[in-house]
């Protein structure tokens, strides 16, 4: 299975079976918005004006996808979608910084927020998926609680994998990979039947969604390598708490979804994907 999160998917048909039909945290969003949040404000779903923050400018393509346009309500669940380095443009074009903008509370319906804390998943910075099935997987299939992991570096640090063993027997194998060339290899191990992973975290980006191309660029002095640390090390201080440890997820679930991968919830938290050719510039784009 690969993770479904990332939208640049230039390989079609052949990939399709593979790909996880979770939603990418953008239209799980852009589901709760429309739909929830919609009935807890009264309001109907084309009232709300729904924008996303992005690292990527692929997101922009995932929210004009066919699947997530509410044809009764003929609105789109996620109107617009804007990278943080066009939020930087936006307030450069009016001579604004955050920095001279005084600081109001967080929301907290849908935020990960304790407090004055903001809160993070565990694993990667890129959606943290391989940590989480990982785990889940290890306990619902082999009664293994798993408390750190092991990541074991391959061709390179956006090529890691992590193996669970049980009596001597690897029984769980899964895999960061992270760019288009690590991508290749593993889409030309699956066509011939090699790929040895159950589970992979794919994101078309170098280093993630840290390092996507519509994130703020580094300045004139900076280099590329120095600003993403910078981003590592401040997303790594948050403080890290699993999903299902969440009162807000787990009172969604009940309130809202009303099952855990079935019905309802697999209606509003899933999709599937298509094959879908289109010329640009002479490239056939798949997604």
């Amino acid at each position: 299975m690969l993770a479904s999160a990332c939208p640049e998917k230039t390989h079609g048909d052949f990939i399709l079976p593979y790909i996880s039909t979770t939603r990418s945290p953008q239209q799980v969003m852009g589901s709760l918005v429309k739909g929830y949040f919609a009935q807890q404000q009264g309001l109907s779903p084309k009232q709300i004006y729904h924008v996303a923050v992005m690292p990527c400018f692929d997101k922009k393509l995932e929210a004009s996808r066919p699947d997530f346009f509410m044809k009764e309500a003929d609105t789109r669940e996620v109107d617009c979608v804007i990278t943080s380095g066009e939020v930087l443009k936006m307030l450069e074009q009016e001579g604004l910084s955050l920095s001279d903008v005084d600081p109001a509370p967080l929301d907290t319906m849908f935020s990960s927020v304790c407090g004055d804390d903001l809160l993070r998943h565990a694993g990667s910075a890129s959606g943290g998926y391989l940590h989480h099935v990982y785990m889940h997987a290890a306990k619902q299939l082999f009664g293994v609680e798993v408390n750190d992991l092991t990541y074991k570096v391959l061709k390179n640090n956006d090529f890691q994998e992590v193996t669970l063993e049980k009596d001597g027997d690897v029984v769980l194998r899964f895999a960061t990979t992270y760019g288009f060339r690590n991508i290749q290899n593993l889409v030309q191990k699956l066509k011939r039947g090699k790929s040895p992973y159950d589970f992979v975290e794919v994101m078309a980006c170098p280093s993630g969604c840290l390092n996507g191309g519509g994130q703020v660029k580094p300045l004139p002095d900076q280099s590329n390598k120095e600003v993403l640390q910078k981003v590592q090390d401040l997303y790594g201080a948050e403080r890290a708490q699993a999903p299902e440890q969440e009162e807000r997820v787990a009172e969604l679930y009940h309130t809202w979804l009303r099952s855990v991968g079935e019905g309802r919830a697999r209606e509003l938290l899933h999709t599937q994907y298509h094959a879908v050719e289109k010329a640009t510039n002479g490239l056939a784009i798949k997604w």
